[in-house]
């Protein structure tokens, strides 16, 4: 969790530290176990997404910006992961449309319906197949979620119920669509329970 600048050298087959500069050591985040567990989650889904030497500005502003953010306590730690996990959606190729029907291209505003084969909403004309219902008022969360800044979702207020909606579809299609299954927030789950 030490965010920082660093010299490395290329060796056979490591690298090498030279020298390096912290910028910041999140030590808010040490303190307190939801948000230690919730870091590493973002770390995780960091490495399970992207390919070694792979690099990503867009998704490393964006994980900076969540870990700043869940330093603090300015805002509700699942909305804040919930958003970052759509934008990391959308930076490797798996955005969701909810402007949108995915099958026939008409305008929607409000659906009820997810498709997770299209990764988007789908009208009310539109056969409702490979995806899931959901609530009117997870649709449009996610919908705010996936085009608001981090830094401005404090003013987004959720049941628990929505919350679970959303976490049961961004999980879906992590699990679905990446190599391997984030484990760290089934640990937070465990010790939540």
């Amino acid at each position: 969790m030490c965010y920082g600048q660093y010299t490395l050298f290329q060796g056979k087959n490591l690298y090498t530290l030279s020298e390096g500069k912290i910028i910041n050591s999140f030590q808010g985040l040490l303190g307190n176990l939801e948000k230690l567990t919730y870091s590493s989650y973002l770390c995780e889904l960091i490495d399970i997404c992207m390919q070694e030497k792979e690099s990503n500005r867009y998704l490393f502003k964006e994980f900076i910006t969540c870990l700043y953010l869940l330093n603090t306590d300015a805002l509700d730690y699942e909305l804040l992961i919930r958003s970052f996990e759509l934008k990391l959606l959308k930076a490797t190729g798996y955005n969701l449309n909810f402007d949108k029907c995915v099958l026939c291209g008409k305008p929607i505003k409000t659906s009820n319906y997810l498709s997770l084969s299209n990764f988007g909403g789908v009208c009310d004309a539109c056969p409702k197949e490979h995806g899931m219902f959901i609530s009117k008022a997870a649709y449009n969360s996610l919908r705010f979620l996936n085009k608001t800044p981090m830094d401005k979702i404090y003013r987004l207020n959720l049941t628990e119920d929505v919350k679970k909606e959303i976490f049961k579809i961004t999980y879906f299609i992590i699990s679905s669509n990446y190599v391997r299954r984030p484990k760290s927030l089934e640990m937070l789950n465990y010790i939540k329970e």
